[in-house]
């Protein structure tokens, strides 16, 4: 992607957001501490989410097995993961605070980070972290129903990537003309929220017509998990603003 995201306007914020505050350290807690620096591979494969066994509400029994990575071709080894010891119906809450490795959190982080907080000052800190929730359940919720079966069935997805499309779909339709400082093209510049984000979601649409895979252990990106997050913050945020009291007349 040609856009980065670095920084964004917070000039106009009224409230610490410590929900958001609370997400980025209970994700970096969770990597560090169950994850082992994602060395923990029994925790991460108990409680990472498999599409097909939502499906089918129970544990799956699975082998060692080699999958290819579809577009770079690598071939990966997912080892036969333990038996979960939750509900696995509970595993779309708990893969969504893991991680695949250090750089798939500092990216999901750094998003988080830029755009959460201005969410938060939005809805207030409940609203908020609903929101994060429900729209994370619906992102895995989409990319289970896009891996029923096929390769993606049986392969460990986590992250926290469709929570965070969820804010970005929220973000941008309450601010729309933030301004958001980018990396484009080796140059540092402002551009207003809905070209910064605009730009992520074409991305996503592009490569998930390709290939509607998953944050997963075999290396797969969750494009229709993305797609679907950042639809269901469309939709849920305007619902979630109803009754809030804010001291501006509108939100850009």
């Amino acid at each position: 992607m040609c856009l980065f995201p670095l920084s964004d306007d917070n000039s106009d914020r009224r409230i610490m957001p410590v929900v958001n505050y609370a997400l980025l350290a209970m994700n970096v807690f969770v990597f560090v501490v169950f994850q082992g620096l994602g060395q923990n591979e029994k925790f991460t494969l108990e409680y990472a989410c498999v599409p097909r066994e939502i499906i089918e509400g129970h544990d799956i029994p699975m082998p060692a097995r080699e999958i290819v990575e579809p577009r770079t071709g690598q071939r990966i080894l997912i080892p036969s993961p333990p038996p979960t010891p939750i509900p696995v119906y509970l595993t779309i809450l708990t893969a969504m605070f893991m991680h695949g490795g250090l750089m798939h959190l500092a990216g999901n982080m750094l998003f988080l980070w830029i755009f959460g907080d201005n969410l938060e000052d939005a809805m207030g800190h409940a609203r908020y972290f609903i929101f994060y929730l429900l729209g994370g359940v619906l992102a895995t919720l989409c990319h289970v129903f896009f891996n029923v079966s096929g390769a993606g069935a049986l392969v460990p997805s986590l992250g926290a990537s469709g929570a965070i499309s969820a804010v970005l779909g929220g973000y941008l339709l309450l601010f729309p003309q933030r301004r958001v400082r980018v990396l484009l093209f080796r140059m540092i510049t402002d551009v207003p929220a809905i070209v910064a984000i605009g730009m992520w979601f074409v991305f996503q649409l592009i490569e998930g017509l390709g290939l509607l895979g998953g944050d997963s252990l075999g290396g797969g990106v969750a494009y229709a998990a993305h797609i679907g997050g950042f639809v269901a913050g469309l939709a849920l945020v305007k619902p979630f603003m109803i009754g809030v009291q804010s001291g501006r007349q509108s939100f850009e």
